[in-house]
């Protein structure tokens, strides 16, 4: 995730700045899929689950927030 915003910085416009930004959201999304297919499968406890979970959507609503900022590419 972090990769992918470092790598659309580099870029030259906005809009594939944004197209970066959409990639490491998929890339969050992905991760969080994992944190609770982890949890059902016994792998975290509840406690470390609900610190993922919280850590996840906090990324996901600032990472949100900048993707609206900046307008999604058309």
């Amino acid at each position: 995730m972090a990769a992918n915003i470092v790598e659309g910085c580099a870029r030259e416009g906005a809009k594939e700045y944004v197209n970066f930004l959409n990639l490491a959201f998929g890339s969050l999304r992905e991760a969080g899929y994992l944190i609770d297919l982890a949890h059902r499968l016994g792998y975290l406890r509840d406690e470390s689950a609900a610190k993922l979970d919280r850590q996840y959507n906090e990324c996901a609503r600032v990472l949100s927030g900048l993707i609206r900022s900046l307008g999604r590419p058309s």
